[in-house]
């Protein structure tokens, strides 16, 4: 257990390493491209097995138990030590992450991004993995800033070499955003280790906050929050998300909406929660209600871009759309009771199962039509997507109906547990102020069926495809082996919630309690 932790962490590197370098004569297939291509989907899909061995090897039994740990001295002067480990709440993030990522490159083999060679992306891509699987799997201050820092250089590239128009800005505008927020939470993570004197965060959330003071607890969640808000992204620290997504390829965006954005929200939960729990208390109301704010103007502007005449990109609403769900992470965060922290790590799975399939489905079309302006695509499909693509057409509206939140589907979940996490918030906190925070909440999913059925109607529905047009490609063989997990895991976490649940909750209880149960 674990070897296969640190093989899964440090596997992608190796793996971007090797893929520098040139292709064994035997393996070269029809072009080097092929084979840096083919390279990407073996590493990933060897780090997916790895991961689903480990959760095999799992003790479902003890969630909350850290396992497979390796505890390592680094740095002997300040105490830092390699210290790795996975509960119940890492588990699913660190699976999501595996997944999403063989599947982007199993796209990309058979679907390479326009750009510069393929041996930069696939090698980018790998890092990218590394990065983010490190950020879930360890257990030091100093370990998790430098993994949650990794991500931003290979994500920067891939915006700005193998995106699309504008990538140049918006790859700027992703890495100065997230830097500037990353240099506040560096300080915050530095005064919680100097303070308590250690790093390590097991010590520190058994601990539960008792060797900070109240001022020091206040300070370091507003510096490490303001960090963890700007990649969340969190209203109003969010206006970098939309630029960055719209320019990213496919895939690009598919890891940003499905794996970074999860990386702000588990360190609310990993970190701020257990570490600095009166800083927290303190705080709750203010982060609650910028996440309600962003719930509504994630679903208004997402409203705006959906009308009629409003010229929006279809990327650009799902950019907006993913404000608003992270909206309802931060919400069932802020309540501080254990309904609505498992509530919001459900609803950070279903969002990056949804999201990623979303946005595989508006790359998939925009390569067919060429755009992902509404406008023009309501017009270009005329009776619509499904009398021309029909099975393009329906993965899009199920995607949609998945995306508000359709009972019985993955999205349902986790925004109802952070809801009623708001009805009975933790003790000391405003009930009147959390139910309102509830009640706009609730509106706001309205909101968001609202314009996710906008969008169905204008770009899927409609009568047959007229006679003398010419067809466009349904879903080809490559895309239909890339969507149907995500597709199968949103069906199967809609019904069977208990799965992922049964996982987190054990696990939540315990950081909340500070390893006192």
């Amino acid at each position: 257990m674990q070897f296969l932790l640190a093989l899964i962490v440090a596997g992608p590197l190796l793996g971007a390493a090797a893929a520098l370098l040139p292709a064994p004569p035997g393996l070269k297939g029809k072009s080097p491209d092929q084979a840096v291509l083919r390279h990407g989907v073996t590493v990933t899909g060897v780090i997916l097995l790895a991961a689903l061995v480990l959760a095999l090897g799992f003790d479902h039994d003890h969630p909350s138990r850290m396992q497979a740990t390796t505890d390592i001295t680094w740095i002997k002067a300040l105490d830092v030590r390699i210290h790795l480990g996975v509960d119940g709440i890492s588990l699913p993030l660190l699976l999501l992450t595996a997944l999403l990522t063989f599947l982007c490159a199993l796209y990309s083999y058979f679907k390479p991004p326009a750009g510069p060679a393929a041996k930069g992306f696939v090698a980018l891509l790998l890092v990218l993995e590394s990065g983010t699987l490190a950020t879930f799997a360890v257990l030091d201050l100093v370990l998790f800033f430098l993994a949650f820092e990794t991500v931003l250089v290979p994500m920067y590239f891939l915006i700005a070499r193998w995106g699309g128009a504008g990538r140049q800005a918006a790859a700027w505008k992703f890495i100065l955003y997230t830097l500037l927020g990353s240099v506040v939470m560096l300080l915050g993570l530095l005064l919680v280790g100097i303070k308590a004197g250690t790093f390590d965060m097991v010590a520190l959330a058994t601990d539960n906050g008792r060797g900070l003071t109240t001022s020091v607890q206040v300070i370091a969640v507003l510096a490490i929050g303001i960090g963890l808000a700007v990649k969340t992204p969190m209203w109003p620290l969010h206006s970098w998300l939309p630029d960055a997504h719209t320019a990213a390829p496919t895939v690009g965006s598919v890891l940003l909406a499905g794996v970074l954005l999860k990386m702000g929200t588990y360190g609310f939960v990993r970190i701020v929660l257990p570490v600095a729990p009166e800083g927290m208390h303190t705080f709750a109301p203010y982060l609650a209600a910028f996440a309600v704010a962003g719930i509504i103007y994630g679903s208004l502007a997402c409203l705006a871009l959906a009308k009629p005449g409003g010229k929006g990109d279809l990327k650009r609403l799902i950019a907006y759309s993913s404000v608003g769900h992270m909206g309802f992470v931060l919400l069932g965060i802020a309540t501080m009771t254990p309904t609505g922290v498992n509530g919001a790590l459900f609803a950070n799975i279903a969002h990056g199962l949804v999201t990623g399939l979303l946005f595989f489905l508006v790359g998939a079309v925009k390569d067919r039509y060429g755009t992902a302006d509404l406008d023009t695509l309501a017009g270009a499909t005329g009776a619509a997507l499904y009398g021309r693509a029909p099975r393009l057409g329906a993965l899009l509206a199920f995607a949609a109906v998945a995306s508000l939140g359709l009972p019985g589907l993955a999205g349902f979940w986790g925004e109802m547990l952070a809801l009623f996490g708001a009805f009975e918030p933790a003790a000391g906190l405003s009930r009147p102020a959390f139910l309102t925070f509830m009640a706009i909440g609730a509106f706001g999913t309205l909101l968001t069926a609202g314009y996710l059925l906008v969008v169905v109607r204008r770009v899927c529905m409609g009568g047959p495809r007229p006679a003398g047009e010419a067809a466009i490609a349904d879903v080809q063989g490559y895309e239909f082996a890339a969507w149907t997990p995500l597709v199968a895991l949103t069906v199967l976490a809609g019904l069977w919630p208990a799965v992922l649940l049964g996982l987190t909750d054990p696990a939540v209880q315990q950081l909340l309690a500070g390893g006192n149960q």
